[in-house]
């Protein structure tokens, strides 16, 4: 049976495909449309639909619209609240009801009848939960806002979902994270990573008063609005600069979140005992507050879809129709479901761009070599990731040793200079250098402290404040970077890499040859890996001579 999951009501537009119970595809809008996020979060944009998404997930199985047995719209117009404070959100919630139309009307052949509505976080819930690997687990979900609540805390047993709690608008930890994004003069809905970055550089002295208006109530909710930010520092224009009161609210907020959620997962594992934790909803990409939960809450195991923005509740809301049908859904293994091209498409590619290349028989020891003598490489192969991280499938790779080049890499990527870099790290060796966070973490959703011996070793992956949000690579996971790793370790005595996305600032992630191929011809890169080709810059521009 096929089910097509589809997100469109508040941002990063997203569809997903289940087929006789298998995750066979899922991808983000923006890696089509190349627009950032897909569209912005308000009222207005809720009749856009990823339909170029869509179309691509139909398309690589093979399928079209009429051969699809379910769709899933992740939001319910039927139980949507009133939102006093956004006089358009009417618009929004009438644009949900006539999606099953306008879905019709993108993919012809498609019976309207199909369209099923989900609720926005049940469908979180069951991206994580129906995804992760233990069909019985406690499920967290917290993000901004679903229809009329903010939060769901629930369990898993055998595919099924008993909601235990929710938390009703207009409380929300999500709504209070982005109200601040927005105060630091970041862009709300997007940036709010930013906020996460820039905690490290301050000092929660704000967290008294805070915890005032923002904590748990001991029953599986909690309170939180956004308060008048001017209480604690100016609105800041984003001139650049950095720091002082705003790092110190930052900080504060920051501080003040992860408190309530540690609340809301020990609450939840009292009422459920369970082993496993399972967690999605945008708040879930704060990988700080993740090892927050796994280090002080009772649960052995925490498991983060890796995709717990809003995309990912495509990916939820198909799963849920086929667990509604019979046809559970298997275990997510990967987060690689987005597109990819054989070696001889991209090779194909690179001549009709006139590019010379090499395919070397030891890619990984040639690329080793590049990043030994300090070179960066935008490193392009397999599936592309679905959901916000790069995990070695749309990578920017460079030298960990070298402490200028976190500067670098932001000046390349165009962005703010307190923004961290990650480390890509052998899953047999991270034990030496990092701890204080679960093992595997081959997600990039979890901080680990980084052993005092090796902060020197790779300045660039260790943070302000001593800790790196490491990726664990094996074989099995990503052949590739597993040899490239090892292939450095020989070099250098170093089994890590720097890996930040394949992007520039306020730009999508790369996600076809054409995209890799601009980049390349735009940044400072010392070479690109294209599939099991290599094109070095040298050789590029002494062609094009």
């Amino acid at each position: 049976m096929n089910y097509l999951g589809i997100n469109a009501i508040f941002h990063d537009p997203a569809a997903a495909l289940v087929v006789d119970g298998k995750v066979v595809a899922a991808a983000e809008e923006e890696r089509f449309s190349r627009r950032k996020h897909g569209k912005r979060p308000v009222p207005f944009s809720a009749w856009e639909l990823p339909e170029q998404a869509m179309r691509w997930c139909l398309a690589e199985a093979g399928l079209t619209p009429a051969d699809l047995d379910a769709v899933g719209y992740s939001f319910d117009p039927a139980i949507a609240a009133e939102m006093p404070d956004d006089p358009y959100d009417p618009v929004r919630v009438d644009y949900a009801r006539r999606a099953p139309g306008f879905l019709a009307e993108a993919l012809p052949g498609l019976d309207r009848d199909k369209v099923r509505f989900v609720e926005h976080h049940v469908a979180h819930a069951a991206s994580a939960g129906l995804a992760a690997p233990s069909r019985t687990s406690s499920v967290l979900v917290v993000d901004g806002r679903g229809e009329a609540h903010s939060h769901l805390a629930g369990r898993y047993r055998d595919g099924e979902l008993e909601i235990l709690h929710r938390q009703a608008l207009p409380e929300s930890l999500g709504l209070l994270y982005e109200s601040l994004t927005d105060h630091l003069g970041f862009l709300r809905s997007s940036d709010e990573f930013k906020v996460m970055a820039l905690a490290s550089y301050g000092e929660p002295r704000f967290l008294p008063e805070l915890r005032e208006i923002v904590r748990a109530t001991g029953d599986g909710g909690f309170t939180a609005q956004a308060p008048d930010w001017t209480r604690f520092a100016p609105r800041r224009i984003d001139d650049g600069t950095w720091g002082g009161d705003h790092a110190d609210l930052a900080a504060s907020v920051q501080a003040v979140v992860e408190e309530v959620l540690v609340d809301l997962a020990t609450w939840l594992h009292g009422q459920t005992g369970d082993r496993v934790l399972t967690m999605a909803g945008g708040t879930a990409l704060n990988c700080v507050a993740n090892s927050r939960i796994w280090r002080d809450t009772p649960f052995e195991e925490v498991w983060v879809q890796p995709a717990s923005g809003d995309s990912g509740t495509a990916l939820g809301a198909a799963l849920h129709l086929a667990q509604e049908a019979g046809d559970l859904g298997e275990p997510q293994p990967t987060a690689a479901l987005g597109r990819s091209w054989s070696g001889e498409e991209l090779a194909q590619w690179l001549r009709t761009a006139q590019v010379p290349f090499t395919t070397p028989e030891d890619l990984a020891g040639e690329v080793a070599d590049v990043l030994a003598d300090n070179g960066v490489v935008a490193w392009f192969d397999g599936r592309s990731e679905f959901g916000p991280r790069a995990l070695g499938r749309r990578s920017l790779i460079a030298n960990p040793m070298h402490p200028d080049n976190l500067e670098r890499l932001n000046d390349v990527k165009g962005r703010e200079q307190f923004r961290p870099v990650a480390p890509m790290v052998l899953e047999e060796r991270a034990a030496e250098i990092f701890s204080g966070g679960p093992m595997p973490s081959p997600f990039m959703l979890f901080v680990h402290d980084v052993a005092p011996e090796w902060r020197e070793k790779i300045p660039t992956v260790t943070h302000v404040d001593g800790t790196a949000r490491i990726q664990t690579v094996t074989d099995e996971d990503n052949a590739g970077i597993a040899a490239l790793l090892r292939a450095f370790d020989e070099r250098t005595g170093v089994p890590v890499v720097v890996n930040t996305s394949l992007n520039t600032a306020g730009r999508p992630m790369v996600d076809d040859p054409r995209d890799a191929l601009e980049l390349f011809g735009s940044a400072p890169v010392a070479a690109l890996v294209l599939g099991p080709h290599l094109v070095r810059r040298a050789s590029f521009f002494q062609e094009a001579r």
